[in-house]
């Protein structure tokens, strides 16, 4: 008997090995551990293993343009900034893969889209547009959003992007529609960008909507112009004997502070004129610095005169006139541009030679 209890004894020693008690701010606790701590464990049935990924995808957003992204990320109120996401599939099989934009501070509605599913090859990429548009009454200041991608069993991925929205130091918006007469008169000097603008116009009949608009940023950044006109007519048409839409107009990008030297001046005096678009973007201290463009098309019965030119002594002298009488459609595009080097007193050759250089 005294064989069987100690038996008996060691038994139950060893099950009072197996139990451990834990006690926690007053709590007391039984937990049981497995007596062979190095067994093997058991998957109960229905039990799920994680799935390694198969694959990963990158992410790449750039701002569409020639520009530097330092300089590039700059819009105007209004304007639109153009990205190009780029996915790239970093696995062996074809995948579904979903773009998605986080807005972050900015409102859904300055995108295009938010979420968008491109079919990649095997170690392909795929390219979207993703394009972010302001209206005028955007605040300036500095947004944020993210661009995400994913894919079932894919390791995801993600970028931020950062966009600035300048503000304008000037604007003149004027939209006249109806029958009879008026006068405009606009003076425009901005001297810490070279520009100038004068515009008379002498109205007279009927118009369905005529627009004059001017913008200045005096410090702009990315593809902000410094200078923007935009211009239109639709469907004007003298009534009385004696009507007519007659106006000049000049706009001047000054070499001396910073511009490409360039003038535009633009004379009319119509009876008719079914349409008229037109706009001039002047840059001068921007990504498109040492540029300007002028762009207009009209559909008229009278005069039209269009004369322009650029002059940058020592280099360049070009001057372009065109005078129309009649009935016509024109369509004309102009674009001026000067190197990217500060102009001194001294930027000449002298046509003589000096001294002991003789």
């Amino acid at each position: 008997m005294s064989a069987i209890l100690r038996i008996c004894s060691i038994i139950l020693l060893l099950i009072s090995a197996s139990t451990a008690t834990v006690e926690d701010n007053g709590l007391v606790t039984e937990s049981t551990w497995p007596v062979n701590p190095t067994a093997t464990s058991v998957v109960s049935p229905g039990s799920v293993w994680p799935v390694p990924p198969i694959g990963t995808l990158s992410i790449s957003v750039l701002i569409s343009g020639p520009q530097s992204k330092v300089d590039g990320n700059y819009i105007a109120p209004g304007n639109t900034l153009e990205y190009i996401v780029t996915v790239k599939n970093e696995g062996g099989s074809e995948v579904d893969a979903e773009i998605m934009v986080d807005p972050k501070s900015c409102s859904p509605s300055l995108f295009d889209w938010i979420s968008k599913t491109v079919t990649i090859p095997s170690t392909g990429v795929k390219s979207e547009v993703l394009t972010v548009k302001t209206d005028k009454y955007t605040s300036p200041g500095e947004y944020n959003f993210g661009v995400i991608t994913s894919a079932p069993n894919y390791i995801s991925d993600s970028e931020m992007e950062i966009f600035i929205v300048q503000k304008y130091d000037y604007i003149s918006e004027t939209w006249v529609g109806g029958t009879g007469d008026f006068q405009m008169d606009k003076n425009v000097r901005s001297i810490s960008t070279g520009i100038k603008s004068n515009k008379n116009i002498d109205f007279s009949g009927s118009v369905d909507g005529l627009m004059k608009n001017e913008y200045i940023i005096d410090q702009a950044r990315g593809s902000n112009p410094n200078y923007k006109e935009c211009d239109a007519v639709e469907n004007y048409e003298a009534i009385n004997p004696g009507d007519a839409l007659v106006g000049s107009e000049t706009v001047k990008s000054s070499m001396v502070f910073g511009g490409v030297g360039a003038t535009v001046h633009e004379s009319y005096d119509v009876h008719e004129m079914e349409y008229q678009q037109e706009q001039i973007d002047l840059h001068h201290t921007n990504a498109l610095s040492k540029r300007a463009d002028f762009q207009t098309a009209d559909a008229f019965n009278g005069s039209f005169l269009i004369d322009a030119r650029q002059i940058i002594p020592g280099q360049r002298n070009i001057r372009e006139r065109e005078e129309y009488n009649g009935s016509f459609e024109i369509v004309r595009n102009m674009v001026f541009e000067a190197a990217n080097k500060p102009s001194t007193c001294f930027d000449f050759e002298f046509p003589f030679c000096v001294g002991s250089n003789c």
